[in-house]
């Protein structure tokens, strides 16, 4: 018993509060402070100290994919917390089956100690035979509530209101939110789209167009606006429009002025992927706001965009080069993407993903290296390193000796000197932490100040233990090097009784291939290629010619260097 109430003195004690939109119409008793408020008293009360909140304000309790409760599993998985701590069962959920599960077998496989305290269970006391009933009812109260939610959108959508947010180039009334207004500035950008597209210009060069006249994409231009849209915010350049965008807007009827309900729907209430509708049971509503593109030229370019669909790629064409995945660009580190000749389908060739005329992007040259190549130079390497080993197998050993000990060495002064980094560190916030409680107790520092600062040396010490965990166990499996070798010989020795190269055998071999551009014109064009094998690196065979020359068309001759800089 003793030990139990030393390990919850030491670990973390999570209070655990949730608020759904649903949950905040029973008013202020479920809200995210009165929560607060509850547990931390509650904690007080009962001796629970080092208490930390994990809060998931405006989530379901149906999904568990609750950025709050999923750090609160990582804390547990790393062994920082000892208790879990609700207001009631269904604050932590309200899927029975999920809720279960946590209760009955992931808390206490990790001896984790689980109360809700308006339901009075607390898990040091034995099975409660009420919580599965309670789990069962708070997820009767969840479906009744979706059921509800459904019924009051299909209403609003059939009387004609829109239910989603307004598209690009309009924003929402601030006298009637339920009535979208013309944004002026996209509501430009709109037009000029359409009107390129009836000159002839594909969704390619559109965005191009854009992107050189500096135009935001619409997420860039919400979050610049201050309107919160949901979506992915991946696209690092603000400026770089998608064809895939630009399609979208082209086939946008609201623009015309309607509304139009009921595009996707959900299967049930516990899954919130939204799937397409059919368009028999689109709910539309014809000329509701103004209008940007009028109907006419709307309908115009239904017509060109249903004449120009792309046509899936044959079946030569979508078969997958082996080195994809594994050539890089030397410049900028993109991957470089494999293409097939559309006049010569014999020609295959790779080319960098970040080409600034290809693609858009910021890399200067497009690093083009053909297929075949590729392939040849590899071989060649390949079997240049296989009759190396087969002629002087000590000697390979060596290198490969000296080649992994120098990476160990500088590899290990690295970790070495970072671990002395953190664990500093971590004696530094400890003793601030021991200060900070001195000061507290004496009445130096107030109790709201208190806590916002244990707090964030709560978080830091808990990140510097993670890793000094991880720098720790890093170097413990350095001497997994000398294993490594001996893996990579073992490859080698299976590539000395292959014709051919396989997918499998060069990844297990290589790890990636750097390309660089190409230098010089003519039959005096020469491009560099390093190789860089798997648990090695980039390897120097001595004594070896290391250029191979290809006739890549007529009058052209490359030759490839495979030597590093």
């Amino acid at each position: 018993m003793q030990s139990k109430k030393t390990k919850e003195q030491i670990g973390i004690t999570a209070l655990y509060c949730r608020l759904s939109r649903d949950d905040g119409a029973e008013g202020d008793s479920n809200s995210v402070a009165n929560q607060k408020r509850m547990l931390t008293k509650y904690a007080k009360e009962n001796g629970f100290g080092n208490t930390r909140f994990y809060v998931d304000d405006g989530y379901t309790g149906t999904n568990f994919n609750r950025p709050g409760f999923q750090q609160m599993l990582e804390d547990i998985e790393m062994g920082y917390i000892s208790t879990v701590i609700v207001k009631d069962m269904s604050r932590l959920g309200r899927d029975y089956l999920q809720v279960g599960y946590y209760t009955d077998t992931y808390f206490p496989d990790r001896n984790i100690r689980f109360i809700a305290v308006n339901d009075c269970v607390d898990s040091n006391d034995g099975e409660n035979e009420l919580a599965p009933f309670r789990n069962v009812m708070n997820e009767m109260y969840a479906r009744d509530i979706s059921r509800k939610v459904r019924s009051s959108h299909r209403l609003r959508g059939n009387a004609g209101e829109p239910l989603s947010q307004p598209p690009y180039g309009y924003l929402k009334s601030p006298e009637n939110k339920k009535k979208w207004i013309i944004d002026p500035i996209a509501s430009q950008v709109v037009k000029d789209i359409f009107r390129m597209c009836l000159e002839g210009k594909g969704n390619e060069t559109i965005a191009r167009i854009l992107q050189e006249q500096k135009v935001l994409i619409p997420m860039a231009y919400w979050h610049e606006k201050g309107l919160g849209r949901g979506g992915k915010k991946t696209q690092p350049n603000p400026y770089k429009w998608g064809k895939t965008t630009v399609a979208k807007i082209l086939a946008q009827q609201e623009y015309c002025g309607d509304v139009i309900n009921f595009k996707t729907c959900s299967k049930s209430f516990k899954n919130k992927t939204r799937l397409e509708n059919p368009r028999e049971n689109w709910a539309v509503f014809k000329n509701v706001h103004e209008p940007i593109i009028d109907r006419e030229t709307f309908e115009q370019v239904q017509k060109l965009t249903a004449k120009t669909k792309r046509r899936a790629p044959k079946k030569d064409n979508a078969v997958k080069n082996m080195f994809c995945d594994l050539l890089y660009c030397a410049d900028c580190g993109s991957k470089l993407w494999f293409h097939t000749n559309t006049v010569n389908k014999e020609i295959q060739y790779f080319s960098c993903s970040n080409y600034k005329t290809d693609t858009r992007g910021t890399c200067e040259t497009r690093h083009y290296v053909r297929a075949d190549a590729i392939e040849q130079v590899v071989m060649l390497e390949l079997r240049r390193m296989t009759q190396f080993l087969s002629d002087d197998e000590e000697t390979f050993a060596e290198l490969l000796a000296q080649k992994t000990n120098q990476d160990i060495v500088k590899e290990q002064k690295l970790v070495e000197s970072e671990l002395q980094k953190s664990i500093i560190r971590s004696e530094t916030v400890a003793r601030l932490y021991e200060k900070l409680y001195e000061d507290n107790a004496t009445g130096k520092v107030t109790d709201e100040w208190f806590m916002h600062l244990s707090h964030k040396y709560e978080v830091e010490r808990m990140e510097l233990k993670s890793k000094i965990a991880e720098l720790r166990e890093k170097l413990n499996s350095m001497g997994t090097m000398q294993q490594n070798k001996e893996q990579f010989i073992c490859a080698v020795r299976r590539f000395m009784e292959m014709k051919t190269l396989t997918a499998p055998l060069l990844r297990e071999l290589i790890d990636k291939i750097t390309v660089y551009e190409t230098e010089g014109t003519g039959k005096n064009r020469n491009q560099r290629i390093v190789i860089h094998y798997k648990f090695i690196g980039v390897i120097e065979i001595p004594e070896c010619r290391n250029y191979y020359k290809a006739d890549t068309r007529k009058g052209v001759t490359v030759e490839y260097i495979t030597k590093s800089a």
